[in-house]
């Protein structure tokens, strides 16, 4: 089935280099194409270009046409971090830091990720995947292709072990590309706080051999931050899921930064996310090596915490993927179009420099830049149609309209 895309004002983010992601200057650099079409077979993209450059259709067998109808053709975001399987919303705390609390003292009395984890428990496997697809289905209605999924709400074997047969389950029913993440170092569980080594071997010794029979990871993350996991606890986790072939992506430098780039680029993150507060010697670390800067501006937004100084990591040459880290308690929304937003007005990126972050360098800082995060002859067709709207400055501008119409997933339109 071979399928055209024709009446397209702008294709958005035409790539025909390979390129593994932008950074520094390149990213104010976005390929477009005016007056534009795309063909597709098999879910795959084989020509695209200029109308004038089109040669039509020979035969009119098998063809469907999607009329863009004078609206943009985007490649879907590709959001590199999330932890959208989750039990229950935490609505309480929202309203708990309205009232003056914070983070880290409704952590204390038992909220934040030690309570979504007790409310994790009590499902059912059937139970938590049902709540997971809808969450799926909701970031797919606003332009996502690709999601990255951590678990980390079980904090014991068998939790972990249940959030990431979902993700599983997830990558085996939707159309969307699914990368899954062990997150068992989120945080220490109550019942080892006294005694933290003794978790820690669990994740290495019981955990990860189940999750290697298994196949339920693609990585390993890490929260590496006071209170949570030290440098040389996460050395040490990291360590062990290279064992299993699991490559790593830590939480890094959300409240303080005590050495995580560092000892997440020694080994061999692809992204560091977070980066709330950045040093000199991040920076440094990060220019020698491979691994993507990712900002989450959704989650500075929702608990009132600075910025990833994102323009100090353009301006010093590196690269910056942006994600939505949708989860239920510190970024409950998991819509890119947003992110793509606050990323132009709070962390002062450019269009341009959004929108690259939002497709092939997310699609880096998960693995999947070969197949998406450009429109390029080869990839997979993960594309979003908008409305008409006058250029792509207005996707970002326009924050609060939905301006997506049309939702494409390996060449198929979503309904």
């Amino acid at each position: 089935m071979k399928t055209i895309i024709k009446n397209i004002s702008q294709i958005i983010q035409t790539e025909r280099k390979n390129t593994l992601f932008v950074y520094g200057k390149n990213m104010q650099k976005l390929n477009v194409i005016n007056d534009g079409f795309i063909e597709i077979s098999n879910g795959i993209i084989t020509n695209f270009g200029n109308m004038s450059n089109w040669n039509g259709i020979e035969d009119w067998n098998n063809i469907k046409i999607i009329d863009a109808e004078g609206g943009s053709v985007f490649p879907s975001y590709c959001d590199s971090h999330t932890h959208l399987v989750f039990a229950e919303t935490r609505e309480k705390e929202f309203v708990d830091r309205i009232k003056g609390l914070s983070y880290q003292q409704i952590a204390k009395q038992g909220g934040g990720i030690l309570n979504s984890a007790r409310k994790l428990e009590k499902l059912s496997e059937e139970e938590l995947y049902d709540k997971a697809k809808k969450n799926i289905n909701k970031i797919i209605e606003t332009g996502t292709g690709a999601v990255e999924i951590k678990s980390g709400y079980g904090l014991s074997t068998d939790s972990e072990i249940k959030m990431l047969r979902v993700i599983k389950k997830l990558k085996q029913t939707s159309d969307i590309t699914i990368k899954s993440t062990f997150l068992g170092a989120h945080a220490i569980p109550e019942k080892y706080e006294s005694n933290r080594n003794q978790y820690i071997n669990l994740i290495i010794n019981e955990m990860l051999p189940i999750i290697a029979d298994e196949n339920l990871a693609d990585f390993i993350d890490v929260f590496c931050e006071k209170n949570y996991f030290t440098v040389e606890e996460t050395i040490k986790i990291l360590n062990a899921g290279k064992k299993y072939k699991l490559q790593a992506k830590t939480h890094v430098n959300q409240f303080n930064a005590i050495g995580g780039v560092k000892a997440s680029v020694d080994s061999g993150a692809l992204s560091v996310d977070h980066l709330e507060i950045l040093m000199k010697e991040d920076i440094i670390s990060l220019k020698e090596s491979k691994c993507m800067p990712t900002a989450l501006p959704s989650c500075s937004f929702f608990l009132g915490l600075p910025y990833s100084p994102v323009r100090e990591l353009i301006n010093n040459s590196l690269p910056v993927a942006i994600a939505s880290d949708y989860n239920p308690g510190s970024s409950p929304s998991g819509n890119m179009n947003f992110i793509l937003s606050l990323a132009c007005i709070k962390l002062k990126m450019t269009p341009e420099e959004a929108i690259n972050a939002a497709t092939i360098n997310s699609a880096y800082a998960m693995g999947v830049e070969k197949d998406l995060g450009s429109i390029d002859i080869g990839k997979r067709a993960n594309l979003f149609i908008t409305k008409e709207i006058p250029n792509y400055d207005y996707l970002p501008y326009s924050f609060g309209e939905n301006l997506i119409r049309t939702k494409i997933l390996n060449g198929k339109v979503q309904k």
